[in-house]
């Protein structure tokens, strides 16, 4: 078999609907450690599977974040969250990451922070097992706050949910990456979208910190929904967003805090 040439790769790239053919050809030759591990790579990518889930990892706020096959991809916008975040964790020390995916938002907090106290959970074992790679931290599988030590009670910081948000209905819509091998837990947040959502912040209070903060991603379309949600949960909501990023986070402040 002859070799891949990088011509060669884009060609095949373009022809199989990658937009940006060019820069997918310099990562898979880049990470490629023979040429038939990169011929093996190219067939991947061509045959439909996420560019994250060929390479084995995404980047994520400068980091290389570990992406495992049938694991959620961490997404550019998420960044956005984990600014947020950071602009309100000084001084604090225990942060949560439910719905922790990769445990991306984790990695990007704590390599931000240097020395905090990171939780990080998920219901999906792919993704719990592939977040321990990524995170030095105790990494829990479960339903949302149900594995975490009861004596976070109180104590957290920081609470960030990238929670699923996406309407059932709207499941078919997405890109066929997202639909066929994402998983569709990481996805799927009941009739309008909110259902996790609104667990996330119905039991925030109890484990928030006085000070502490949630923060909640979602959709604009979603932003006035979660926002309630929020509220209900007994907390002031905040929204936030970037235009660049096409980002909208829900900032919860419990009722009293400053």
């Amino acid at each position: 078999m002859s070799l891949l040439t990088l011509p060669a790769i884009v060609i095949r790239l373009r022809a199989a609907g990658c937009v940006f053919a060019e820069d997918e050809a310099e990562l898979l030759v880049s990470t490629a450690t023979t040429p038939d591990d990169l011929a093996g790579m190219v067939d991947r990518r061509v045959a439909g599977l996420p560019l994250e889930h060929v390479l084995g990892w995404a980047e994520f706020c400068g980091l290389r974040i570990a992406v495992d096959p049938g694991v959620f991809v961490p997404r550019r916008r998420t960044e956005f969250l984990v600014a947020q975040a950071l602009a309100l964790a000084a001084g604090r020390d225990v942060i949560v990451d439910l719905c922790c995916g990769s445990g991306a938002v984790g990695a990007a907090l704590a390599a931000a922070l240097g020395q905090v106290e990171l939780h990080a959970v998920d219901i999906d074992p792919l993704a719990v097992r592939c977040a321990r790679r990524n995170l030095d931290a105790p990494v829990y599988q479960g339903d949302l706050y149900d594995p975490l030590p009861p004596d976070l009670r109180g104590r957290v910081g920081i609470l960030v949910a990238s929670a699923p948000y996406v309407p059932t209905d709207a499941i078919g819509l997405l890109p066929a990456e997202a639909r066929v091998h994402e998983p569709r837990v990481a996805l799927d947040g009941g009739a309008d979208g909110l259902d996790v959502v609104r667990r996330v912040a119905a039991q925030a209070v109890r484990w928030l910190a006085p000070g502490g903060r949630l923060l909640v991603e979602t959709s604009a379309r979603q932003a006035g929904s979660t926002a309630e949600a929020v509220a209900a949960g007994g907390m002031v909501p905040l929204v936030t967003g970037s235009d660049d990023l096409d980002a909208t986070v829900v900032i919860g402040t419990p009722i009293g805090v400053a």
